[in-house]
């Protein structure tokens, strides 16, 4: 029922933003099919993330499994693949091969440091690519910089550009008959996160000293505060009649606390704040605070979070054949996104992808 029903793509099996590129297709319903390398075992073989596809085992080093693998490509719409440059090519599945054989073939290229420059053929991972952009600095705080998930390199930076980068592919192919290859490398899409912040020091008004800024932890109305129970909430009220709002529910009544944007009262506002907030359990700031105008919620665990009354209503999280994950996003009001079916083991649906693909 997705906006990508009828759409085929092969996905080379891979790690980190392949597979969450190849899941966010799927759940809008493009037919994913996973070229599984013969003998590879995965890490973690029954993550959502790799729900909604199909798998085929092949081994590209043999002759007849590259021509079956090209057989699929010709067929297919679209190639993601996340393999270091060149390593495409020595399988016999280049770019320049397919596109001979599909001319209109989207060509998905996800690396870290993209196909080419001088780190090109390193290995690395996620926070090695957010530190280059200096996106890890930034989001470091007053302290050492530490890894924080993989969300801004592999799946931020990486995933959603190369979904975004198909998508658009796709839409140009409707028109010219032609695909094309793209370039999709994490330190490229991280620093493209950072574009509103390269902006802003640009005209003077991001410091590169962490913990100094307004959406880095600088500011005291843009924070998390310890509650008397351990737990944490967050504030984030920056316009100023939210702020007006927090200092009301809160009932602060400081002469210092009125002046919002004077950063050098920023270190005495937030220990303020920070006496504050240790007053009450996060249950109580809760009653008091959430639904309101003051830009609040609580700091949630994942368990916390899949229980929440919001993303109950909104059905943010759902039970799929037995495991709680998020749900497709976004949303679509005519045609529906879906989760497709649990993450395949390797070669579960050759017969199945042959016939239907017409191969």
């Amino acid at each position: 029922m997705g906006p990508l029903q009828g759409f085929k793509i092969i996905e080379m099996a891979a790690i980190g933003p392949v597979p969450f590129c190849g899941m966010l297709l799927s759940d809008m319903g493009a037919d994913v099919v996973r070229i599984d390398r013969q003998g590879a075992v995965s890490m973690f073989p029954d993550n959502p993330v790799n729900r909604g596809r199909r798998s085929i085992e092949l081994n590209l080093k043999l002759n007849s499994d590259r021509e079956l693998a090209l057989s699929l490509i010709t067929k297919a719409d679209a190639l993601i693949e996340g393999y270091r440059p060149g390593v495409m090519e020595r399988l016999g599945l280049g770019p320049e091969l397919c596109l001979q054989r599909n001319p209109k073939l989207v060509y998905g290229r996800m690396t870290g440091w993209g196909q080419h420059g001088p780190l090109a053929h390193a290995a690395g991972h996620d926070l090695n690519y957010i530190a280059l952009t200096g996106a890890l600095h930034a989001m470091s705080g007053r302290s050492a910089p530490h890894p924080p998930l993989n969300l801004v390199g592999d799946y931020g930076g990486g995933a959603l550009y190369l979904a975004v980068g198909v998508l658009a592919a796709l839409l140009e192919a409707g028109k010219s008959g032609q695909g094309q290859v793209i370039d999709a490398a994490m330190t490229d899409g991280a620093a493209s996160l950072m574009t509103m912040f390269y902006g802003l020091m640009a005209a003077g008004r991001w410091s590169t000293a962490p913990g100094s800024n307004l959406l880095d932890g600088g500011a005291p109305f843009y924070d998390c505060y310890v509650c008397s129970d351990g737990l944490y909430i967050s504030i984030g009220p920056i316009e100023p009649q939210f702020y007006v709002e927090l200092l009301q529910r809160c009932a602060i009544t400081d002469p210092l606390m009125q002046a919002q944007m004077s950063v050098k009262s920023w270190p005495e506002q937030k220990h303020q704040l920070v006496q504050l907030f240790r007053s009450k359990t996060r249950d109580e700031w809760c009653q008091l605070l959430e639904g309101t105008d003051v830009c609040f919620a609580p700091v949630l665990d994942m368990q916390e979070a899949m229980r929440h009354p919001h993303n109950v209503a909104r059905e943010t999280f759902v039970n799929s054949r037995g495991q709680m994950q998020p749900a497709p996003a976004p949303r679509f009001s005519r045609t529906p996104a879906s989760i497709q079916g649990s993450a395949p083991t390797s070669d579960q649906h050759r017969e199945r992808i042959l016939k239907d693909w017409a191969i």
